[in-house]
């Protein structure tokens, strides 16, 4: 019963007591920059979760046979190697949706949410524990990045999962939804000046429904 508690506790943490974007205000530089729509969320979520895991469980796993005085940059090190793979991964199946992510993949070495939960959380427990930590944070993270996305899609250009076959192929144009038209894009909305507005707004709510 213990051990389904604690994970049942590290879910929830994960998810929604300690999110990273929503209450530890972790990787605010991709979160705001490339949520312009649902799918560059879901992308740069995914790529950030595969990092997490990766790197949770590697920690985990040699957590006894590292310095502690070096532990820092053992941990950029493997953080920066995983962060590696991911660009291969994604510049060999989703090349064009790598090139609208640009610069932010690789600068998921440098996001503080992976680096401080390789030094909070996986240096100090077992490999399960870390694996479902990272799960959680880094699904956690990911819906944040999809809500913000979604909201900003929606109301700069009035569509939802526009650009989906850049990450699951053409099949995935249909996918695309209308919800109304206009002439012009609302760029307010689109650039980073509505991401800070959106992401308040996600804040406010869940801090209201925190409370009650």
């Amino acid at each position: 019963m213990s051990n389904e508690l604690s994970t049942s506790k590290i879910i929830k943490n994960g998810l929604w007591d300690n999110n990273t974007a929503l209450v530890q205000l972790l990787g605010l530089c991709p979160l705001l920059a490339v949520t312009g729509t649902l799918i560059n969320g879901l992308g740069l979520g995914i790529a950030t979760t595969f990092v997490l895991v990766g790197s949770n469980l590697t920690v985990s796993v040699i957590r006894q046979y590292i310095p502690k005085e070096i532990r820092i940059p053992i941990f950029v090190m493997l953080i920066a190697s995983f962060v590696t793979n991911v660009q291969l991964l994604m510049n060999a199946f989703t090349y064009e949706l790598y090139l609208i992510l640009g610069i932010f993949i690789p600068l998921i070495v440098t996001n503080c949410m992976i680096i401080g939960r390789a030094e909070a959380f996986a240096s100090r427990n077992k490999p399960f524990a870390s694996l479902i930590d990272a799960l959680a944070q880094g699904i956690g993270f990911t819906l944040v990045l999809m809500i913000l996305g979604a909201l900003r899609e929606l109301i700069g250009q009035g569509t939802l999962f526009d650009g989906a076959h850049l990450l699951f192929g053409e099949w995935a144009k249909e996918l695309t939804i209308h919800i109304y038209s206009q002439e012009t894009s609302f760029l307010f909305a689109i650039l980073p000046p509505g991401a800070f507005i959106a992401l308040g707004i996600l804040i406010a709510i869940k801090n209201c429904m925190q409370q009650k």
